[in-house]
Parts: C-alpha cells; structure tokens; sequence
C-alpha cells in the first residue's frame, strides 16, 4: 500500500511531462493552450508588432478567388479524389520502389477513376493542365514530375514535333496511359549542350528503316524519367545521318526527334538492342523510375521521324520548309518550352505551400516576451518577418508573373505567332531560372525558422527540399538558361541601335533606354517620402534603370575583352556580370506583372493587400542591392535610410496579415500535411506523432 508521500512523488515523476504538454499545446494551439493555462476558452491574442497602426480589412475569399482562377475546379477534383483514397496518399516513409509503384497507381487513378484527361488540358487549355500540375505537385512531387514525363515531355514531344499521322497514332494510347513513355533527351556527357548529343540515327534506304546507335559510353542516355520500369515508348533525341555519294559517306542533318519502342506492350519485356539501367536512389523524386538507356543498332521505321520540322522520303532525301540546322534546332526546342513553363508554376506551388507551413507555425509558436508577461509570437520578432515576409511578398510576385507566363504560353500554341515564340522562349528560361533558385533557397530559411520541429519528416520541409532541388538543373540548368536571357538582352540592346524590333518583353528597353541611361536627377534621388516610395512608377523605374546600365556596362565589358580573349573568351570574364543583368531583367518583369496584377483586382479589400505585398517585394529588392543604386547617386544617403525603415514598416504590416494571405492559397489539410501549420487538432495530431 503506498503512502501519501509516495502518491507525491509519482506525481512528481509525472510533472515535467505534463509541463511539456502543456507547454506543446501553448505552442501548437494558442487558444487550447490558454484554456489549460488558464481554464478558460479565450484565444490567446496575437501581440501587435506595430502598436497604432491601422490593420488592413482583407477578405480571404475574394483574394483567394483572385489568385486561384478560373481552374480551381479542376485542383478541387485532384484534392477531393485523394481525400477519399488514403491509400493513395505518399507515407512520410516509403521504399524507392513502393514509392515508383504508388505514383504510377496514382496517375493510373486520376486518369482512369477519377476520369481526369491531363494530355487533353495540355492541348486545349495549357492554363487548365498547368493548374492540374500544380495540384498533383501539391499532393507529392514526384507525381507532379511523372505526370509530366508523360504528357508535357513524351506527349508533347510527340504532338509539337510530330505531324496528323502522329497524332492519329498515338494520342489515346498517350491520354488514356496505355502508352506510357519517356523523353530521352539527355546523355552522359552532354545536357545542356543539346547540339553536341552523339547518338546517331541513320537512315538505311534499303529497308526504309532509320538505326539508333549510341556510339560511345558519353552517349548513353541519361537520367531518363520513366525509362527505368514504366516507360514502354521513347523520344529520342539524336543526330539524324543521311548516306551520300561523297568521302564521308554520310551527312549530318542536325539532331532530329524520332520515337524507339522500348518494352513490348504487352510482356513489359525490354526489346532487342535496348539496354536499360536503373539510376538508382536519387537525392529527392525517388517516385520516378530514373533511368540510362543505350542503343544497339535499333532499327525503327522511317516513319517513326518526329517530322514537322524535317522528313526523309523513301529514296533518302531531306526536305525541310526550314534552311539551317540551326533553324530547325531553334524550332525544335522552341516547341518544348511547355516544360520549363511548367517547372516554373510548378516551383510557385512549392514556394506556397513551405512559406503557409512556416508562416502558420511562426504565428502559433510563443517564445520569451517581456518580464513577466506573455510569451510571444516568434513572427512578432523583427529577425523572424525578415526571414518570411519579403519571402511572402515574393511568392505572391511569382504567382503573378508565372500567370502570365502561361497565358503568353497559351496564346503562343494558339497562334504561333513568331515573335510570341522568342518573347515566351526567353520568358520561360528566367522565369524558370530564378524562381527555382529562390524557392530552393528558401526551402532551407522556412525550415530554419521552424527550428527543431521543422526537422521532423511529417512536417515536410526535408521532402519538399530534396523534391524541389533538381528543379535547378533539368528542363534547362539554372546557369545556362540566365545566360540565354543574357544574350537575347545584348541582341536587343545591338538591333536597338540598328533599328530593330523588340520582341515584348523587351519592349521597356526600347521605349526608355535614353531616359534609364541619363544621369539620375539630384532633386529625384533626395524624395523620401512614403507616397512616393510606394509609387509603382518609382519602383519600376529603379529596377529598370538597375537592368539598362547593367546591359550597358556589360555591353562595354565584352566588346574591350572581345579584342583579346575572343567572343567566348570575352563572354567567360563577364559571365557574373551577365548573370546578375539577366536576374535583373527578371525582376524587372516580375514587378511589372505584380503591378499590373493589382491594379487589375476587382475587390478593393484584396486590392490594398496586394498593394501592401507588392509594395514590400518592390523596396526589398532595391534596399536589397542598395549598394548598386548608392554606387551612382540615383539614390541619395536620407533616400536609402527612408526605404529601409519604410521596407520594415510593410513588413510588420505584412505580418498583421500574413494568416489571411496564406489562407488565400487555399491550400487544404491534406495538402500540406504538417502538423504545424495545421489550424485545427495540431496538437492532438502532433503529440500523437511524438509519442506523448
């Protein structure tokens, strides 16, 4: 029988647990946690970061529906359809091959269950594809790729390159997934360089057959997504060989696309002359079959030639309505452009959904206060809204400007007007470039502002930065792509004196070059007010003077170096510079978009939201590269002070919305499936997880 000092020391054994429950709960549910503090049900009242300053009536809704479209019907179907199959649903622990398995279930589900034509979006409604990919990318990201894989990559590929007889052929094999196949672009030793790939395809007029043949080990295809168990189709991307008369005995016509079976339908078996191997575990993705293929005098008919932009007649003769390779290098690659759009909304969603799992987190969790009062909200801390709310205010800036990005992709397939080409060409090459790299960077930030709890699996930030990371690298490395940007800004810059047209993202260049590249006006470069820092004109201005003297200044740079290094040289000691003007450039798009985005809302609550957001990207930026604007006086030392303090200022304000804000992604529970951000039973759920 124990004794009453007996039952106290139990009870005390008991106590530090029952402290960090309690402790847990403050953190996790502020409103759970002051009714065990206190026995009451009262929430516990956020502390105002600025005290006096009005807080801005948002209605969530409305901005919500401004952001979101008109194809939110569509990711409602995705969510409602996982909601009803957790069996469906990625567990945060899974083998690489259970995991491969459960995507190729998962898109066998969507498509054929839940009735979901992703290929038909893609060729009717890009916007409507794109806003299925984000919602499937939302639910596990690895879907998002494979779905990608087989539409944008392999039934793109077949569809833009391809003509009517293609079409016919395979499009309800590709829609309904009978005909899952890959994209086989990339080999060993050549990515980026996609005129540099080695494996040849060479037309035999005897048969009427062309033959794959990877020459060397260099020319193995590489990293190929679905090739390693699903995929039974391939595009394959290689130089297309004709005989002739002369020494060589062949000619080299350029690289050409050309569709390799790979695997019997039926059997699933690999064909004779192919060679697959398995890439193995990767960094992230792991739920796609990554694969290496190798080709041993494969022979296909001749009509499996992707022929839009080049045919081979039955006696051997190349036609093409274009004259140059490098003619048809362009056209081809221009019609692939869709994935790199893609990556680009893709890493939006992605930016969303860290930035409402650490924002939401930021704003529950309490710690220290001032003596003898409350514990207070981490994002009440001046470090903390520095962390997440320029990013905020950045994702926000890329929704917008990815948006556009779709509907000029949208129009392009539409018309395929030729100026649109190069404008959507350039667009998705930094677009794609620089959000990726800002949403991978701040993958890690939003997990470090979680602190340890942001290292726990179920909380998703680990999955999501390993997932995300390659989105750098593929469709186009980050690096090349700015570069691309870089050198379409000095052909402008060059056709500009000369005459030249400008396609329209480019337009700001021609129409204000002289006014960018005067020297700043003194009475200009001394306001400071408030009015007049939150002027759209201001903020446009400075990013667009920043991009004309950056394009000036390496213009300058490359023709001096060109004299003794040569062009590539001469391109090689200026590629930082080139790199910062082409981010430049972006920015100076992005804003352009945010502005136009908010002027545009119809709902006035959501209108001055945007406004705040949109005014915190804008100073951020310039404050950001302050020294740039400081370097040639367009900004006075009164002026710099002024857009810090007022940068600060929206932040705070910023903050005193910031639930709304990532309310209006409307992201559901089982999207972001981390109990610290969940509104609702997250401490049920997280101590749950814990063991409590």
């Amino acid at each position: 029988m124990q004794t009453p000092d007996q039952d106290r020391t139990a009870e005390d054994q008991f106590q530090p647990i029952a402290r960090r429950i309690e402790r847990l709960a403050l953190h996790l549910s502020p409103g759970r946690g002051m009714a065990l503090l206190s026995g009451a049900g009262e929430q516990l009242r956020m502390v105002e970061c600025v005290r006096g300053v009005p807080r801005l009536s948002v209605e969530t809704a409305a901005l919500s529906e401004y952001m979101r479209g008109k194809h939110r019907d569509i990711q409602q179907r995705v969510f409602e359809y996982f909601s009803a199959r957790p069996e469906l649903q990625t567990p945060i622990e899974i083998s690489k091959d259970d995991h491969r398995e459960l995507c190729m279930r998962q898109l066998h589900g969507l498509v054929r269950e839940a009735g979901i034509r992703p290929f038909r979006y893609l060729l009717e409604d890009p916007a409507k594809y794109f806003a299925f990919l984000e919602a499937v990318g939302s639910v596990d990201l690895s879907l998002g790729i494979k779905t990608g894989v087989q539409y944008s990559l392999w039934g793109g590929s077949v569809i833009n390159l391809g003509t009517k007889k293609h079409k016919d052929k395979y499009f309800d094999g590709i829609d309904n997934l009978e005909y899952p196949g890959c994209f086989a672009m990339t080999e060993l030793h050549h990515g980026s360089n996609v005129q540099g790939l080695q494996t040849t395809a060479t037309f035999d007029p005897i048969t009427d057959e062309f033959i794959i043949n990877t020459p060397n080990d260099g020319a193995i295809k590489w990293w190929i997504g679905n090739a390693a168990v699903h995929g039974k189709l391939a595009t394959v991307f290689a130089k297309l060989m004709l005989p002739t008369h002369n020494v060589k005995g062949v000619s080299d016509m350029g690289v050409h696309a050309f569709i390799v079976p790979i695997r019997d339908l039926k059997t699933n078996e690999t064909l004779p002359g192919i060679e697959i191997h398995d890439c193995g575990h990767k960094v992230g993705l792991n739920g796609v079959d990554n694969g290496a293929l190798r080709f041993r005098s494969v022979r296909i008919p001749r009509e499996n030639l992707l022929n839009r932009f080049g045919d081979v007649s039955r006696d051997g003769k190349y036609t093409s309505s274009l004259p140059t390779i490098n003619k048809r290098f362009a056209a081809t690659l221009g019609e692939l452009v869709g994935g790199r759009v893609g990556l680009a909304y893709s890493s939006v969603s992605v930016l969303k959904l860290a930035g409402t799992i650490a924002i939401r987190y930021s704003l529950l969790r309490q710690q220290f206060g001032p003596p003898k009062q409350a514990e207070v909200s981490i994002l009440d801390y001046q470090s903390h809204q520095h962390k997440l709310m320029p990013m905020l205010a950045s994702t926000y800036a890329f929704h917008f400007a990815t948006v556009y990005l779709v509907d000029k992709y949208s129009e392009m397939k539409k018309t395929h007007d030729e100026q649109l080409v190069a404008d959507v060409h350039a667009l998705s090459a930094g677009l794609k470039a620089y959000v990726t790299s800002y949403t991978a960077k701040s993958l890690s930030i939003c997990r470090e502002a979680c602190g340890g709890h942001g290292y726990a699996a179920v909380n998703r930030f680990g999955i999501l930065r390993n997932d995300h990371d390659i989105f750098q690298t593929f469709e186009g490395d980050n690096t090349v792509l700015l570069q691309q940007v870089a050198g379409d800004l000095l052909k402008q810059y060059k056709e500009k004196f000369q005459g030249g047209t400008f396609t329209v993202t480019w337009n700001y260049l021609k129409e204000s070059m002289n006014t960018y590249l005067s020297q700043p006006n003194p009475v200009t470069a001394r306001w400071e007010s408030e009015d007049h820092l939150r002027d759209p004109k201001f903020q446009l201005d400075a990013f667009r003077y920043r991009t004309s003297r950056l394009l000036q200044s390496v213009a300058v740079r490359l023709r001096k170096h060109s004299k003794n290094l040569g062009s590539f040289g001469a391109w090689n000691r200026c590629l930082n510079h080139l790199l910062t003007l082409a981010e430049s450039h972006i920015e100076s798009v992005i804003l352009a978009k945010f502005i136009d985005a908010v002027q545009s809302c119809p709902d006035t609550s959501s209108r001055a939201a945007l406004k705040l957001v949109c005014d915190l990207y804008a100073l951020d930026r310039i404050w950001k590269d302050i020294g740039t604007y400081r370097n040639v006086d367009y900004v006075a030392p009164n002026k710099a002070k002024a857009i810090h303090k007022l940068t600060e200022y929206l932040s705070f304000q910023v903050r005193n919305i910031a639930t709304e804000l990532v309310d209006a992604f409307d992201l559901p529970d089982q999207v972001t499936r981390a109990p610290i951000a969940m509104k609702s039973e997250a401490y049920a759920q997280y101590t749950q997880f814990v063991g409590f």
